[in-house]
């Protein structure tokens, strides 16, 4: 997992675990180093990835991996008037990302759909050991000569909804958006305003031009298995 610990943490040093969420970073940020594909506007929000030109049963083309381990936990899947992105992980925390750049001052919302369908065994974000989430999303900014920086927005199974917790020595901002299993098995749709969130997270007035978004569905630190979709990605106006 990347992102253990949360915030103000008493007694947590440095540990392996968190220069492993460092490299991490680094390696996600690689990933999404590549050309934007074409952008599809629809009314006042602009399509990152609806999985429409995507082959169903493969990791989708326009996507990149962090580990080749990736393009088996991340599959399109196909169900009556949608197409989407299904992860299956077992014991692994593997990223997969999507090059996109977006002017946030224009499109300061991020959305999209997602769907919890298990749930990792004993996971709990606040704590290293258990750190894996069923459905977790990133937007990830570009690097600067000392780090790389993300926000992320998961799904936990047992942290307070508005919590905000902290990982790789602050580097990526967590905020919980859902909680439990009151929605496992059904659709529903988050509008996160990633450019007020970086202002109020990172303590920064002026937040950088993101280089895409990722998503994460991880049981490596519980060593069980968790489930997830995740659809109709977009950035939109307020």
């Amino acid at each position: 997992m990347v992102a253990p610990g949360p915030v103000g943490a008493p007694g947590l040093g440095v540990s392996p675990r968190r220069r492993r969420g460092v490299r991490v970073l680094g390696l996600l940020l690689l990933a999404l180093v590549t050309p934007p594909a074409a952008r599809v506007a629809a009314g006042d929000c602009v399509a990152i990835d609806d999985f429409s030109r995507a082959t169903v049963g493969e990791f989708p083309a326009e996507w990149k991996p962090r580990k080749d381990a990736g393009r088996d936990v991340y599959t399109v899947v196909e169900e009556p008037g949608l197409r989407f992105l299904r992860a299956r992980s077992r014991g692994l925390g593997v990223q997969a990302a999507r090059p996109f750049e977006w002017d946030l001052t224009a499109y300061p919302v991020l959305s999209w759909q997602w769907r919890p369908l298990l749930f990792p065994a004993g996971s709990d974000e606040r704590a290293a050991r258990t750190n894996d989430s069923a459905l977790a999303v990133y937007a990830v900014f570009p690097p600067t000569p000392v780090s790389v920086k993300a926000l992320k927005y998961i799904w936990s199974a047992v942290v307070p909804v508005g919590q905000h917790l902290s990982s790789t020595r602050g580097l990526t901002q967590v905020r919980v958006l859902r909680n439990g299993a009151g929605g496992q098995g059904e659709w529903l749709e988050e509008r996160a305003n990633v450019l007020e969130d970086y202002r109020a997270l990172f303590k920064e007035a002026e937040a950088p031009t993101p280089v895409g978004i990722a998503v994460l569905t991880d049981s490596d630190d519980t060593q069980s298995s968790a489930q997830g979709d995740y659809a109709r990605f977009r950035v939109c106006r307020p």
